[in-house]
């Protein structure tokens, strides 16, 4: 019977392995995510039927509660909610390895002989999944409440903040020392304070960089699950290995995720986590900026359009607020039949999420090889008669690249400055996520056309078809 729970659990690791390959291109990532899911539910036949006597009547309640629980997001969660539910799914992956290992200290300490206290071994991977499980698990919904309005998107700072964090570290460090002496009491104070560090991990981070932490509590959610796996190691190796394999690519993928979505804004993960970006923000001058925009209508857009040839289209979260993927795709279509070029402009920290954009427009069957990132892009713009950015902000703002002042400063940008017209749609004048203004909106080649994306992108294809 072992035999065959270790072959399961190899298959399941490939699984896990080959999915996450497939994940690193469009075309096959659907795929990838199903092998992988056969996988994890490998994994979970052979856990339950093979490995253990669990109680199949509880394990039923639960998965049928986790089933409709699960069918109600996928049903409700719209595209634009989709970071929300990916920060909660974080946070419940850590919980459920804090969890584990919360259970697994208790069964270890019942059963230990008077006068014994736990390995070593034991005592450090209890102590490290719990602390990262239940501090992704509260950092997770301080996120999700940052994503979803409850919690300001400003940083939340105070003095001596991170020196605070120092403490709660070495505190948790000095519990998991004492536990052999105060057992169950010192482990209350490790779980207490992981939850109260989660949060002040987060807090001090602005909405401009939820992308980022949306990432890196992935990443930590796979950490929390490996070191369970190490928990797990000592009374179930099979199941050990295959979470400790499972928990380490999610870990490593996430972190490198984390790292790319820096690169993008051109800043280090120390700074995404410390730096504040999106608090109270003074240009280098000291004071905000005036811009003179020029508004157009529908009708005068649609005539620039009209006489384009070549046009780049930039979404941004604006058009995921307003489902406008199969508007733009309807405009896309129009255009491409009168001749006219017609491509797709993709920051990689566009949206709320690492890939929202890109989900976004596949969701709309736009073809991947419309979709340029900003290398590729870049360089298109230069000749681009018309480049239309829709809800895109921080991510086309010229000021990362000429105000040292600026918290966007050195970020790369997708340069639609640099377009011969330059359309922007918004709804209103409000600054993005980094809090500053965009100075692209008082260019000479910059017009505005107010209100919602999927309203205007309908009247700007009907006036299109009335020239």
């Amino acid at each position: 019977m072992e035999k065959f729970v270790d072959i399961a659990y190899l298959i399941a690791a490939v699984s896990f392995i080959y999915g996450l390959k497939m994940l690193s291109h469009p075309k096959t990532a659907r795929n990838g995510n199903i092998l992988a899911s056969i996988g994890m539910l490998i994994a979970i036949v052979a856990t339950v039927y093979l490995g253990t006597d669990l109680d199949f009547t509880m394990i039923a309640i639960a998965m049928a509660i986790g089933s409709i629980i699960g069918a109600f997001f996928a049903i409700r969660v719209e595209m634009t909610q989709m970071p929300q539910l990916v920060a909660m799914f974080n946070g419940f992956g850590g919980g459920a390895s804090a969890l584990v290992a919360s259970a697994e200290f208790l069964k270890a300490t019942q059963n230990l002989a008077p006068g014994t206290s736990p390995t070593l071994f034991l005592i450090i991977s209890i102590t490290l999944s719990v602390l990262v499980g239940t501090l992704t698990f509260t950092g997770s919904f301080i996120a999700f409440g940052k994503l979803q309005g409850l919690i300001t998107t400003k940083p939340v700072t105070f003095p001596g903040q991170q020196i605070l964090n120092g403490i709660l570290a070495l505190i948790m460090a000095v519990a998991a020392f004492m536990i052999p002496t105060y057992g169950i009491n010192s482990f209350f104070v490790i779980l207490g304070l992981s939850a109260l560090l989660g949060i002040l991990l987060v807090i001090p981070i602005g909405g401009a960089d939820m992308p980022v932490v949306i990432s890196l509590l992935n990443s930590y959610s796979g950490i929390a699950a490996a070191m369970t796996g190490f928990v797990l190691v000592q009374t179930n190796p099979s199941a050990g290995n295959a979470l400790i394999i499972c928990g380490s690519l999610v870990g490593a993928s996430g972190m490198i995720l984390t790292q790319i979505m820096c690169k993008g804004m051109n800043r280090s993960l120390p700074n995404v986590i410390f730096g504040a970006v999106g608090g109270d923000i003074e240009t280098s001058e000291g004071e905000a900026k005036q811009v003179n925009i020029k508004s157009y209508s529908t009708e005068e857009a649609a005539m620039i359009f009209d006489a384009a040839e070549k046009i780049i289209i930039v979404p941004g979260y604006g058009l995921a607020v307003a489902q406008a993927q199969h508007a733009v795709r309807e405009i896309a279509d129009f255009l491409e039949k009168k001749g006219k070029k017609v491509y797709y402009a993709i920051h990689p920290v566009a949206g709320r999420m690492p890939g929202h954009m890109n989900v976004l427009l596949a969701e709309a069957n736009i073809p991947y090889e419309l979709l340029k990132d900003l290398d590729e892009i870049n360089p298109e713009f230069e000749d681009c008669d018309v480049a239309l950015v829709l809800g895109a902000n921080d991510v086309v703002n010229p000021a990362a690249r000429t105000d040292k002042g600026s918290p966007i400063y050195g970020m790369p940008i997708l340069n639609v400055d640099k377009s011969q017209t330059v359309i922007i749609n918004k709804r209103t004048m409000n600054t993005g996520f980094a809090g500053v203004q965009n100075e692209l909106f008082g260019y000479d080649n910059s017009i505005m056309v107010f209100g919602d994306a999927k309203d205007m992108l309908v009247k700007l294809l009907s006036d299109l078809k009335e020239l």
